[in-house]
């Protein structure tokens, strides 16, 4: 009675393994909720380039942008669950969203399967150079004495700045004035040349400009200090670890009911294009981004913890969705 069972069992696995030897069979698309140029296109479009070397099939980026990603990760979560429409976003899509918004379209956790972390990006607290603060606690007390006198630039209800900023405020009951910009990049442009003192931004945006005495770190949004600033706290050490939205990060995505085998197969041909050193270093550490390219597990656990974060850091802040 053994072997007939055995031979029933093997005979039921051979469409998963058959499915995931013959992944992809067509057009593999990687819908990207951003516009063209940003961070995580660019990442999409080399990943894209790389794959489709590797599968002999067309792979292929497209933007749909909107509705704070919600339009692309929706056309993800509704597509056939059989790997050939993939997910790159950001956190805001998976971690801030679901807390963020009453009602969404898609289900975060159940209609969309992590494949990988790409990339980490550390964030810093960074002020123009005027600001009389060389810390937290020095921004929290010239903040208290002079009321209203400072302002951070945002790109969004719920973008990290923001949360950061706000959360601050309800801690410490200080008074800032947000002021919002289309992007990071104009963000950091307005802290630099006064038109705001503050923000919160990716190291990848801000390093150059420390260095050239443009900006000022005042504390970094990670858990270790960053190695080419080593003389910059972590949030944590500044006393601020309720607030702390920690990293940025892009991740890699596929419709929920993907077989695990294609989801493994996703992950393995990832992997292995991200260790490529020449991959790495001009794509990955280059753009100032930490390489993560985590495995399915380790990355639905990550991101269960991040939701965790959020989830307070949103209640603390008071954000709501735009």
């Amino acid at each position: 009675m053994r072997l007939p069972r055995l031979l029933a069992a093997a005979l039921c696995a051979l469409p998963v393994i058959a499915a995931a030897q013959a992944f992809p069979v067509r057009t593999v698309k990687i819908i990207v909720p951003y516009a063209a140029g940003g961070g995580v296109d660019v990442m999409a479009r080399v990943l894209a380039e790389r794959l489709q070397r590797k599968w002999g099939q067309p792979v292929i980026v497209e933007n749909k942008t909107g509705a704070s990603t919600i339009i692309g990760a929706s056309a993800v979560a509704k597509a056939a669950p059989d790997g050939h429409t993939l997910l790159l976003t950001s956190e805001s899509t998976i971690t801030s969203n679901p807390f963020l918004f009453d009602k969404l379209p898609y289900d975060p956790v159940r209609e969309l399967l992590p494949i990988s972390q790409l990339v980490s990006l550390p964030q810093m607290v960074i002020a123009n150079p005027a600001v009389q603060a060389r810390n937290l606690d020095e921004l929290v007390a010239l903040a208290k004495a002079k009321p209203n006198d400072l302002s951070y630039a945002t790109y969004g209800s719920g973008s990290l700045p923001h949360l950061l900023f706000e959360a601050l405020k309800a801690r410490t009951g200080v008074q800032l004035t947000a002021v919002p910009y289309k992007g990071i990049t104009p963000a950091v442009t307005a802290v630099m040349t006064g038109e705001v003192q503050l923000t919160l931004a990716g190291v990848s945006s801000a390093q150059a400009y420390i260095r050239a005495g443009k900006l000022k770190a005042l504390a970094v949004a990670r858990a270790q200090r960053l190695p080419d600033q080593p003389q910059v706290p972590t949030l944590r050490e500044a006393g601020f670890t309720d607030i702390d939205p920690r990293e940025s990060w892009f991740g890699l995505f596929v419709t929920g009911g993907t077989p695990g085998s294609v989801v493994q197969k996703l992950y393995r041909d990832v992997a292995e294009v991200a260790a490529d050193p020449v991959f790495r270093e001009q794509h990955v550490v280059a753009r100032g981004f930490d390489p993560v390219f985590s495995t399915p597990e380790a990355f639905s656990q990550f991101i269960q913890a991040d939701m965790g974060r959020k989830a307070n850091l949103i209640r603390i802040s008071g954000a709501k969705a735009e």
